[in-house]
């Protein structure tokens, strides 16, 4: 199984958490499945979230489209990062 591991360093959570679960749909069709999504203790603007991927290439079209820019500069992400993750296995 792949996924996706995403955080985002946000102006204000609830303004982008907003944002982000009105795009619940966009992230359906572009196969994501949101998994688990947090915030650091001590830090709540610094929230991490994970995707189950059901296929990279569209799930990688979906992250680097420019509407997706637009809509997270219009929610207050300030940085973050993402990365393509798999299991590898426990200890």
């Amino acid at each position: 199984m792949t996924y996706l591991l995403c955080r985002n360093r946000v102006a204000d959570f609830d303004r982008w958490h907003a944002v982000f679960a009105s795009h619940q749909e966009g992230h359906r069709e572009a196969g994501l499945e949101l998994t688990g999504l947090w915030r650091s203790v001590g830090e709540p603007n610094n929230v991490f979230f994970l995707f189950a991927v059901a296929g990279v290439d569209r799930a990688r079209r979906f992250i680097e489209d420019t509407e997706a820019a637009k809509a997270g500069q219009a929610c207050g992400v300030m940085d973050g990062e993402y990365h393509f993750v798999e299991d590898a296995g426990g200890y």
